[in-house]
């Protein structure tokens, strides 16, 4: 049977990207393109894929940077697509639509996939995860450190942003180890301060989300790693390909 993103969450993301949206957008691409470059310290690569790859604000960002000779972009929304060409963004050599799931490229032909805050959005996870795996030799897996206790009392909350799954580092880097993904290099970080701030009108307002910034830094980089995992915002995973067979049961 052939494979597609449900019907209703095709239509949520077909008009997500426009003008208004930018501005945002923008703010965590800086934090996403951020944590690429931290984690994959200085590589440069012949070809990057992001997929889901939004309006193009990451791409736009790293086309600035020496991260690689020829960028390419999958998304599933046609206003991202738009949004993506109207960047005219330097060495991105192909922009297209696809279905979610299967991916127009060859066996290991891209050197670095980028999945940044998109497994948190796909109904079948592991199905793009093994897909991603056939295409590229490296990978840079970044999503919103969502699962807290009581999330489940916070599932609008959740849908409201398209979040359809929560993840830990651990479940994460357990579900990326169980479809054959050898972990290289790991971090985690929060939100841009920006983000904080964003949209905050009132000196007591900025104030307010200022000094938040400040008390969840500290705890984010706390010592004991059970408190700093209850406080970060984003796990960024670095990972390869294995072939090892997994045996189950």
């Amino acid at each position: 049977m052939e494979l597609k993103v449900n019907k209703n969450l095709q239509e949520a993301y077909s008009n997500q990207y426009n003008d208004e949206s930018a501005i945002w957008r923008g703010i965590g691409a800086e934090k996403k393109v951020e944590n690429i470059l931290k984690i994959i310290d200085s590589q440069h690569f012949k070809s990057v894929l992001e997929v889901g790859a939004g309006d193009g604000s990451v791409l736009e960002l790293l086309s600035k940077t020496n991260i690689a000779d020829e960028l390419h972009a999958l998304e599933i929304s046609e206003s991202g697509i738009q949004q993506i060409k109207s960047k005219e963004i330097k060495n991105l050599k192909t922009v297209k639509l696809f279905d979610g799931y299967v991916l127009p490229f060859e066996d290991q032909s891209i050197d670095l996939l980028i999945l940044t805050h998109v497994l948190e959005h796909v109904e079948h996870e592991r199905i793009l995860l093994r897909e991603i795996h056939r295409v590229a030799k490296q990978f840079v897996i970044e999503v919103p450190k969502d699962y807290r206790f009581g999330a489940d009392k916070k599932v609008a909350h959740f849908l409201s942003y398209g979040h359809i799954n929560l993840y830990t580092p651990t479940s994460l880097k357990f579900l990326l180890l169980t479809e054959n993904f050898k972990i290289i290099k790991e971090q985690t970080s929060l939100y841009h301060l920006k983000s904080f701030t964003f949209g905050k009108r009132n000196l007591s307002g900025m104030v307010i989300s200022y000094l938040s910034f400040l008390v969840k830094s500290l705890l984010a980089n706390f010592p004991i790693k059970y408190v700093r995992e209850k406080f970060i915002n984003t796990i960024t995973i670095l990972a390869k390909p294995e072939n090892k067979e997994i045996k189950i049961f």
